[in-house]
């Protein structure tokens, strides 16, 4: 069997394509590429809108205690 570097090259420019169209056209997010016995087989988007907030409030988080209750971490 033969080797086609130039069908093989060509399937990479495609794909290079394809992750650089959806890199540009994120403002904010993740680009997945999916590699399944060394080729790529998926590339997937993930895109995250970022709000803006009003009149900021000082961030609070709740976390578990050794006895499984929950309790804020200002405590």
């Amino acid at each position: 069997m033969g080797y086609d570097t130039r069908q093989t090259k060509a399937k990479a420019e495609t794909w290079l394509a394809l992750v650089r169209q959806q890199v540009e056209s994120l403002r904010y997010g993740v680009v997945q590429i999916i590699v399944h016995d060394g080729r790529v087989t998926q590339v997937e988007k993930t895109e995250k809108l970022r709000l803006e907030q009003v009149g900021k409030r000082p961030a609070t988080s709740t976390g578990f205690v050794g006895d499984g209750t929950e309790r804020s971490r200002e405590e």
